[in-house]
């Protein structure tokens, strides 16, 4: 049974874009998971500077907040376009909400050590900080959903 295309596909089917179509057909949760990545890194960005710089809260919070945000915009696509994993019931989508929480949770104490030690210890420029440590993340976060959250049974 072929399965019914996304956005993403029929925007490969383009004059222009149907030259990488079969790269993008070979490489797609990476590529799909580096674009949404990318977005997801501009909300943490965005948002931490929100309320750490603009709003002056403790950069700490300020991150756990941004996390909040951040990773319900992750979670919501990945699941629908990354690794193509919907839910038939209620407890289905409850419980991978709830493994992806709990594997950002996991990735959170580590950018909260990075942040604890560079910006409040070290007096390192927060921004920068955030950056470095976003990289991080998001790798780690990958191969968490990959693995573990959103694996194929």
């Amino acid at each position: 049974m072929e399965q019914k295309k996304d956005i993403f596909d029929k925007m490969m089917e383009l004059p222009v874009l149907c030259r990488f179509q079969p790269l993008y057909e070979k490489n797609k949760e990476i590529l799909l998971y580096l674009f949404f990545g990318g977005l997801a890194f501009l909300v943490s960005i965005t948002t931490f500077w929100l309320f750490h710089m603009a709003m002056h809260m403790n950069e700490l919070w300020a991150n756990v907040v941004s996390w909040v945000i951040t990773v319900l915009f992750a979670f919501f696509t990945n699941r629908i376009w990354v690794f193509a994993a919907p839910t038939e019931t209620v407890r289905e989508f409850l419980v991978q909400l709830w493994k992806f929480f709990g594997g950002r949770a996991a990735t959170l104490v580590i950018e909260e050590g990075i942040l604890l030690v560079f910006i409040t210890w070290l007096k390192m420029n927060s921004m920068g900080v955030k950056v470095a440590a976003q990289v991080i993340v998001i790798v780690l976060n990958y191969v968490i959903s990959k693995l573990v959250i959103f694996k194929e049974n």
